[in-house]
């Protein structure tokens, strides 16, 4: 049996299994419908041109795990930004792990999915925002029909969360190949202000695919800082849907490094309604073997006096590919836009891969958009340079991709978040320097 018709014939056990009010049983049937019609995206379509999942599609996935999986605090310690304190909304093959979290309910919630989704308590929010901005395609559409388990975040107005909030998804592999869809909403009303760092890891050699679906709404003067760590194993791969929806004065930013795993795709989009916001995205990618790595990005100015700024860097060894296709859509009402896009690729192996595609949409005349893209190897003259004063070439290289790096991670706001994103890149380079960027 393939995989979309497994779906789609689980869908009435899933229902029934839950509780479900009958707004989101409307909400779900009409996504699975959709799912049905659409199935999953091919290369045929232009927005998957270059990534295939074909042969991540040919595992025998579990829709459902069939047992729950206890793991040791120690054992995933080194998963956790640990050297701060944080919330914590930690899952496990796809259910909440009360013993590894720490959530709150004390004037804000920091809770879970299922429970926003069934208690009348939440239904003024569950209305008002579920499922309000996530397009209707192929896998958020897939996402939504199957939608209960996740990370729920609602800061009240004039909030400030006094400490970061991780959210981690943990899968153990009880099955051949496992297949979770988490489901994330994170409301952040007036003058708020949140950060948030999230994480899909695999603890097992067996297939993994994610399909997560996160959905944020920063309201005016809102401030929401979030990280994105995707450092996988070769044998998990990641469908990363988020849309963020801004309001005047807001600014959000979303940093996202993508490190490891077989395949990645990270679909961001951002929706400017109101004057004012500030949008920031920024990513780094290393990786290697044969490991893919495809960032889409849409930022939509939709009205006036308001800017967005993207940088990606992209490192590429061995026969990795990556893929960067970012699109910046200016209406016409959106004067005095400033939209910044800039994309730089380096292909350490002449095996490597990159298809950039950056797109500006402009409807307006009075606006300052640009974007570039590079792609090239590291500068051989000044890896010689180097050398010449005593840094062994493996060393050199390594310090010439940190600075290469270096204006993603001078925007990250929290100091042990970039202490492991340095240590993580050091890593990924095979090399110990002993100081932090």
């Amino acid at each position: 049996m393939e995989l979309k018709d497994k779906i789609v014939e689980s869908y009435v056990a899933f229902e029934n299994g839950i509780n479900v009010n009958t707004a989101i049983h409307d909400i779900r049937s009409e996504a699975l419908q959709n799912f049905e019609k659409l199935g999953f995206p091919t290369k045929k379509l232009e927005e998957w041109k270059y990534t295939s999942l074909n042969a991540v599609l040919k595992n025998d996935f579990s829709i459902f795990p069939n047992k729950e999986n206890s793991i040791e605090f120690a054992d995933v310690k080194k998963y956790f930004i640990h050297d701060i304190d944080t919330y914590k909304v930690v899952f496990i093959d796809g259910k909440y792990s009360s013993f590894l979290s720490d959530t709150t309910h004390d004037g804000k919630d920091v809770c879970l999915m299922s429970s926003a989704l069934s208690k009348s308590k939440y239904k003024a929010v569950i209305e008002n925002y579920f499922n309000k901005i996530a397009k209707q395609d192929n896998l958020t559409s897939l996402n939504t029909a199957f939608a209960n388990e996740g990370a729920y975040i609602y800061i009240p107005k004039n909030v400030e969360v006094e400490k970061p909030i991780q959210i981690i998804n943990f899968t153990t592999g009880n099955d051949v190949a496992t297949m979770i869809q988490p489901r994330n909403l994170i409301v952040v009303e007036e003058n708020a202000h949140v950060q948030i760092i999230e994480r899909h890891q695999s603890l097992t050699e067996n297939a993994v695919l994610t399909n997560v679906v996160t959905e944020i709404y920063a309201a005016r003067n809102a401030n929401v800082d979030f990280y994105k760590i995707q450092n996988d194993k070769d044998n998990a791969s990641l469908v990363d849907n988020t849309y963020i929806e801004q309001k005047t004065n807001s600014e959000v930013s979303v940093h996202t490094f993508s490190f490891g795993g077989n395949i990645t795709r990270n679909n961001l989009n951002f929706y400017q309604r109101g004057e004012h916001i500030n949008s920031i995205l920024k990513g780094i990618t290393i990786i290697e073997g044969k490991q893919h790595v495809d960032h889409h990005t849409l930022v939509h100015h939709i009205e006036p006096n308001c800017e967005s700024h993207q940088d990606y860097k992209g490192i590429f060894d061995e026969r990795s590919t990556g893929v960067f296709n970012g699109k910046v859509i200016v209406e016409k009402e959106a004067q005095k836009t400033n939209a910044y896009q800039q994309n730089n690729n380096v292909l350490v192996s002449d095996k490597s891969t990159i298809n950039a595609k950056p797109q500006l949409e402009i409807f307006a005349d009075d606006v300052k958009c640009s974007h570039g893209c590079t792609i090239g190897q590291l500068d051989s003259d000044a890896l010689f340079y180097m050398q010449q004063r005593g840094i062994p070439k493996k060393e050199g290289k390594a310090l010439l991709m940190y600075a290469f790096a270096n204006t993603v991670l001078e925007s990250v706001k929290i100091p042990e978040v970039k202490s492991r994103i340095t240590k993580l890149i050091a890593t990924k380079l095979a090399v110990n320097i002993g100081f932090d960027l």
